[in-house]
This record gives structure tokens, C-alpha cells and sequence, in this order.
């Protein structure tokens, strides 16, 4: 059988890549999709490290301005535990001195009230319920005057004055000057006594008018 050839065209062959080559195609797209990946895996990750030190960083500042506060707080806490202690000891020592010292108070008050013009004391004591008062004065009727005013008071019983002149020592140019030297002894009412002292402060002070002070 004969063929003729109407196109006068040989027909080129059609020539196949070699199976190597494909392969080599596929492992160099594999390989470009990994290194993709890897990077976007990178960068992701340095982000989210990037987030969180951040987010660290604001939580560190944040808990520093808390330490402070909270310093401050403790501080002032501090500072009122130390002003609360210090008003709690003045308190116990009030409560102390009002507890103890009721009647010598008293006492002095209304001693220092019945000092009249022209006397003043010089010692004061207090054993038990005994009382004892010395003092100076210019006059006979100002000590008289005292002890009258002593007997004003419920805190005192069973008065008892002895006095004696005393002469003191002439100033330069000045006539001798007689004083009278008291002591009044009495007794505390046992009725009004809240929680007697075992002593009551020696040289007590007391107000005098005129003719002088009292002495300590």
C-alpha cells in the first residue's frame, strides 16, 4: 500500500521531558513552600514574643505603681500604728495619775484655795491618812484664816495648827522681821477617800497673796 504525504512536511516527533527533571521541578517547589512556611512560622513567632514582652513590660510598670502605692499605704499605716501607740500610753498614763493622784489633787486645790493674804506654805505631807502643813505668815489672824478655810472642805477632819515666832535675819539698813511658823495637822475623811496615796508631794505649792509666794 502506498502513502502519500499531501503536506510534503515531515511530522516532528514530539520530544518528552526526562522524569528527572520533573522531579527535580517538584522537590525545588516543595522545598520553596517549606522555606515559606518557615519564615511565616518565624515571623510569626517573633511577633507573639514581641506581644508578650510588651504585654510584660506594661505588667511590670503597672506592679511597680502598685508597689509604690501600696509602700505609701504602708507607710501611713505604720506612722498611724506608731501615732495610735503613743496615744494609747498617754491615755494609760492619764488613767494612771487620775487613778492615784485623785486625792492629792484635790488636796492641792483646796489648800492652795484657803491661803489667805500674807501667808505662804513651805511643805506639805501626806502618811496614810495624816496631813501635815507647814508654812510662814505675817499674821496671827492669817493663819487663823487658813485654818478656817481648810474647814470649808469634807476632805479634812480634826484640824490642828500650832505655830511659834520665828525671827529672821535683818537685811542690811532694815529692823528685824518676825514671822509666825505654822504646822496644821489633819486628817483625810476616810468617806472621801477614793484610793489614798501612800505620800502626797513633799513642798507643795500653794498660792499666797501679798505678803508672798509659796515656797518649793
Amino acid at each position: 500500500m502506498i502513502r502519500i504525504n499531501l503536506l510534503g512536511v515531515e511530522r516532528t516527533k514530539t520530544r518528552k521531558l526526562p522524569t528527572f527533571t520533573i522531579q527535580a521541578q517538584q522537590l525545588t517547589i516543595g522545598c520553596s513552600l517549606i522555606l515559606v512556611a518557615a519564615f511565616a512560622g518565624v515571623g510569626w513567632w517573633y511577633w507573639s514574643l514581641t506581644q508578650n514582652a510588651k504585654q510584660i513590660e506594661t505588667d511590670i510598670a503597672t506592679a511597680q505603681q502598685e508597689l509604690q502605692r501600696l509602700q505609701s499605704v504602708l507607710a501611713e499605716v505604720k506612722q498611724f500604728e506608731g501615732r495610735r501607740t503613743q496615744l494609747q500610753q498617754r491615755v494609760q498614763l492619764i488613767e494612771q495619775l487620775r487613778a492615784g493622784q485623785t486625792i492629792p489633787v484635790q488636796l492641792l486645790d483646796h489648800v492652795s484655795r484657803s491661803v489667805p493674804e500674807m501667808l505662804w506654805l513651805t511643805d506639805m505631807e501626806q502618811k496614810g491618812q495624816a496631813l501635815t502643813i507647814q508654812g510662814r505668815s505675817n499674821t496671827l489672824a492669817a493663819t487663823a484664816d487658813f485654818v478656817s478655810n481648810l474647814k470649808n472642805s469634807t476632805l479634812l477632819a480634826d484640824l490642828d495648827m500650832q505655830t511659834e515666832i520665828e525671827t529672821l535675819q535683818p537685811v542690811q539698813g532694815q529692823p528685824n522681821v518676825e514671822l509666825y511658823k505654822f504646822t496644821v495637822r489633819a486628817t483625810l475623811n476616810k468617806s472621801d477617800v477614793v484610793k489614798p496615796p501612800t505620800s502626797a508631794p513633799a513642798n507643795a505649792p500653794a498660792g499666797g497673796g501679798g505678803g508672798g509666794s509659796a515656797a518649793r
